[in-house]
């Protein structure tokens, strides 16, 4: 589980990029692709291996004026399990 102190970063080999043909963001890891919705994408931009999982619910909250536990919550979710699959670790 990852907690708010945590510092993720995208695990070795995994990139997030671009897709200027189709549009869209990508996930790339090693023999997979994700499409992350727009929320994921935003949570991904930040995920920088500098800051912490609070730094990214403290940017995200002041950026969409939302509370920041909830966001903190959500944010901590995700990461979690993006790191159970292996595209994110702490």
């Amino acid at each position: 589980m990852i907690d708010a102190a945590a510092i993720p970063r995208l695990a070795r080999g995994v990139k997030l990029r671009e897709d200027t043909v189709r549009g869209r963001w990508i996930v790339l890891a090693p023999e997979r692709m994700f499409v992350p919705d727009d929320i994921a994408l935003e949570v991904l931009r930040l995920v920088d291996g500098a800051r912490s999982v609070g730094a990214i619910a403290d940017e995200l909250a002041a950026r969409f004026a939302a509370p920041r536990d909830d966001i903190l919550a959500d944010v901590t979710e995700m990461l979690s399990d993006l790191a159970a699959k292996g595209v994110v670790s702490a």
